[in-house]
């Protein structure tokens, strides 16, 4: 082999090298940080919008309970659905789920 040629392929080699141990430290990099997978058969909890709340509770009225619906706005402390705050909505609609059922 020419001396130039082997002055190529070790400038090659050297490159090929370099680009090994750059993928080797990603590599590395990777394994002591490793992503957390998301947890299975979680359930992620959605947020209750007004519109949702308001079709449940306008059904209820439908159904004869206006009154009641009315007073359990005010037991969750507001005068009128859309003043209620956001965070209550859950335990509103577990009450208007159950009004109506003779227990």
């Amino acid at each position: 082999m020419k001396e130039e040629t082997l002055v190529k392929l070790s400038v090659e080699l050297e490159t090929c090298g370099k680009a090994l141990l750059k993928i080797a430290e990603a590599m590395k990099f990777k394994e002591e940080a490793p992503t957390p997978e998301p947890p299975k058969n979680e359930v992620v909890p959605t947020k209750l919008t007004l519109e949702e709340v308001r079709k449940v509770a306008a059904d209820k009225s439908r159904q004869g309970f206006t009154d009641e619906v009315r007073g359990l706005i005010q037991k969750y402390g507001a005068d009128k659905l859309s003043c209620m705050e956001p965070e209550k909505y859950e335990a509103f609609l577990k009450d208007l789920e159950v009004m109506g059922h003779a227990g």
